[in-house]
């Protein structure tokens, strides 16, 4: 199809060859494969190294094999931002090397050793986990959700409950299931881990949130390798596609006046996903990353089993108190609810004027910097307590294993540190501002105006 041609055509990685030698022997010890794709499950590979995840007490906690098969360069710097040369990786068993390898981003540039210096000082690297105000948010949400959820299976749901439920449930998956799937919450990976099932007691699913969000993360608006840069295509394009694209067709000349309605169905989109079936992010496989390990096997049936009760909760207790139409449209306004309370903030942190969207089209870029110019940051404290602190999206971004609660507090460090290097850091002071930035920047893509932003690497 036409968005397949426009991938194809954007596609031309830098190929990184890796030593010849290494730790843990001679080349003629270490087997060598021909690139991350001929991987088997039980293997990793950074810097074109690979590692055998076999018998590794990973203290981020079991989760790391559902990544096993994959080249992990850029996801392992991404969460070990304060780590010390190699880290964790030494703790590896070195098993072989890769003849090649994808490295579209660079590491160790001035801007990223004076952006996590500066942080550094502001939050100690061991103290970077959930604050007691976080608790305190967390508390006070998961209270909301399971009060409202007893009286809406047990007493009957309305329309003002059933919004209600939508955003409670938005605020599950925003301040709650979020920090915890990003292994921000604890050093403990069991808090992360049960908390990060909040994902699928709102209507998605943990493992999948894993495989896409991880790879968004790492990828940001590569539209080659982010699974959320094309996640509406064709019908609404979020990218800056050029003008005479074989993806870009008429109608999206009207896309920013039918952007509200493509977000409300999101809460449809996440349900009626077969990939829960599978757990098999379609998004992150085509951005070429692969999960078809045992470890993914092994959770399938714990995430249907809780889409199953999430389905009996939700969608099926209306239907046990009314008749099916006003059942029906009790279902659909949580649905609707829930969408646009989650939908738009992050519909809001990378679609907005001045965003980067072709951040590796020069060839190799700085990844800290390119994080900074795909993202954005609005409003303070009271935004982060409503949206689990995801209006600081640069910093989330630079720093996604750090607590939510920390990014107020890091900002003015960051915006430093961003304008001793002239990287562009986009602030709006408040989120109807930043909402204006998006609606503008998805007319000009709908109408293939916008003028790209192609930066030096």
């Amino acid at each position: 199809n036409g968005r397949v041609q426009v991938i194809s055509l954007l596609r031309n990685p830098p190929v990184f060859m890796p030593p010849n030698s290494g730790a843990g022997g001679a080349a003629s010890d270490l087997e060598v494969f021909p690139s991350a794709d001929d991987l088997p499950e039980g293997y990793i590979a950074i810097d074109g190294e690979v590692y055998d995840l076999k018998g590794f007490d990973h203290p981020g906690g079991e989760s790391i094999n559902l990544f096993g098969g994959n080249d992990v360069s850029v996801q392992y710097r991404m969460i070990h931002p304060f780590h010390q040369g190699k880290g964790a990786v030494n703790k590896m068993k070195k098993v072989g090397r890769l003849a090649s390898s994808r490295l579209d981003y660079k590491f160790g540039s001035d801007f990223e050793k004076d952006v996590i210096a500066a942080v550094a000082k502001v939050v100690k690297p061991s103290e970077r986990f959930a604050t007691p105000g976080f608790w305190f948010r967390c508390g006070a949400y998961v209270t909301a959700y399971a009060g409202l959820t007893y009286v809406y299976v047990t007493k009957g749901s309305s329309l003002p409950l059933c919004i209600a439920i939508g955003m409670s449930q938005a605020s599950i998956g925003l301040n709650v299931q979020h920090d915890a799937n990003h292994g921000a919450v604890s050093a403990s990976p069991f808090w992360n881990d049960l908390l990060g099932f909040g994902a699928d007691m709102i209507g998605g699913c943990k493992y999948l949130w894993l495989q896409q969000h991880w790879t968004h993360h790492a990828f940001t608006n590569d539209i080659t390798r982010d699974p959320d840069a094309s996640s509406t295509d064709p019908f609404f394009l979020f990218h800056d596609y050029g003008k005479e694209t074989p993806v870009r067709k008429a109608f999206h000349m009207f896309q920013h006046f039918y952007m509200v309605p493509v977000l409300a169905m999101y809460w449809a989109s996440s349900i009626f996903n077969t990939n829960v079936v599978t757990l098999q992010h379609a998004g992150a496989a085509e951005g070429g990353m692969k999960f078809a390990n045992s470890y993914r096997e092994a959770h399938r049936p714990i995430s249907i089993a809780l889409r199953s009760l999430y389905l009996g909760l939700y969608c099926a207790t209306p239907f046990c108190w009314h008749s099916w139409p006003t059942a029906l449209s009790h279902v659909w306004t949580m649905a609707v609810s829930e969408s646009l309370t989650l939908a738009i903030p992050f519909a809001l942190s990378h679609n907005f004027m001045e965003s980067e969207r072709h951040p590796v089209a020069n060839g190799q870029a700085c990844w800290y910097k390119a994080q900074v110019e795909t993202s954005s940051t609005y409003g303070g404290y009271i935004a982060g307590w409503l949206t689990g602190g995801l209006n600081y999206q640069i910093e989330h971004h630079l720093f996604p294993r750090m607590s939510s609660a920390w990014y107020p507090y890091i900002q003015p460090a960051v915006r430093e540190v961003c304008k001793k290097h002239g990287v562009n850091y986009v602030y709006y002071p408040n989120i109807f501002a930043n909402l204006a930035s998006t609606f503008q920047y998805i007319a000009q893509v709908g109408q293939g105006i916008y003028e790209r932003r192609v930066k030096a690497a």
